[in-house]
């Protein structure tokens, strides 16, 4: 089935992975090409591929960054950095996220982290009709959880490394509702698919990001909201089977999985949100990170909130200098 589903994938690329567009989101720099990725169980749907061209020379290696939960592609600076050190930079607003929510579409929603795999493949495979040869596949997130999964299922593509930006690897709860009541939940999931499930009202960290806040970022609230929209049954049935799945250690390329220096509780903004993960517990990220593969480095950023890439000044350019430098160790330069 997954040869089947890539074979039909870069048939449909092959036909229009030219046609791309200027991205009015970000603008000038950016171009666009939306891929019909078909239909599932609530209609059509498509996938997003946004790509910001580096001007150096070498036009062989690319990155291929996937976002995370409640989330999609809006960080021009990120895209910059890239393309500014000579990599050319693509990233997939995967279905049912930012510039890919359909109308009459539930955002965000999915009943099988896999099906998240032809976004994936859709964009590498344009990738590899612009002359990308090598790809560093970046997720953030649940796009970290996402990326793992995937990497542990195609372990013939033309990814050679993988770059976590605190991933979601196992859930922020206590010992009782992660082995209980997230697992009768997703069971609940496979009977009643579309049962909501509140994550509570608490807006801090979208405040701790956006400017009209205590930020430094700008971003579309109805793509990102600043609270947590209530998610169905069966998507926490996924995300939890795709956890125990990247803990078989299945991938075989290196990873380098970077996390915060400590992690920061509650709902509401304190000023600790701009020093911590105010999503995740890195611990977990810690524990679990070791066992995706062989070769895992771990490193930790001081200060930095759950998005490496958008906390503070300092903890970014930590960030950045790991990425690059784990990129130059692999030889993707």
């Amino acid at each position: 089935m997954a040869g089947l589903l890539m074979v039909l994938t870069c048939s449909a690329v092959s036909h229009s992975a030219d046609y791309w567009s200027r991205d009015s989101v970000l603008g000038d720099g950016f171009e666009i090409h939306r891929f019909d990725m078909g239909k599932d169980y609530s209609g059509k749907v498509v996938s997003t591929v946004t790509r910001h061209r580096s001007h150096c020379k070498n036009d062989s290696v690319g990155i291929l960054y996937v976002h995370g939960y409640n989330d999609y592609f809006f960080q021009k600076d990120e895209a910059d950095r890239f393309a500014d050190s000579c990599y050319n930079f693509y990233a997939v607003d995967l279905r049912k996220y930012g510039r890919s929510i359909l109308p009459g579409q539930t955002p965000t929603q999915a009943r099988d982290m896999r099906e998240y795999f032809p976004d994936i493949d859709s964009a590498l495979t344009a990738m590899k009709r612009d002359g990308i040869k090598k790809v560093a596949l970046m997720g953030h997130s649940t796009g970290g959880l996402v990326t793992s999964y995937y990497m542990g299922e195609r372990p013939d593509s033309i990814v050679k490394c993988l770059v976590l930006n605190s991933p979601f690897l196992e859930w922020n709860m206590n010992g009782m509702m992660r082995n209980v009541a997230v697992p009768a939940v997703g069971t609940l999931g496979k009977l009643f698919p579309n049962m909501k499930i509140s994550q509570g009202d608490g807006g801090g960290y979208a405040e701790s990001l956006l400017k009209d806040y205590h930020g430094e970022w700008d971003f579309n609230t109805d793509w990102k909201t600043i609270k947590p929209r209530k998610v169905e049954a069966s998507w926490i049935g996924a995300v939890d089977r795709a956890q125990g799945a990247v803990r078989k250690g299945k991938v075989n390329v290196p990873v380098l999985l970077m996390h915060s220096s400590n992690s920061v509780s509650g709902t509401g903004w304190t000023p600790a949100m701009q020093h911590g993960d105010a999503v995740l517990n890195v611990k977990d990220m810690v524990k679990y990170g070791p066992k995706l593969g062989k070769d895992v480095t771990l490193h930790e950023v001081p200060d930095g909130m759950h998005d490496l890439f958008l906390s503070s000044e300092a903890a970014r350019d930590d960030a950045y200098d790991a990425t690059f430098r784990f990129l130059r160790e692999q030889h993707l330069k």
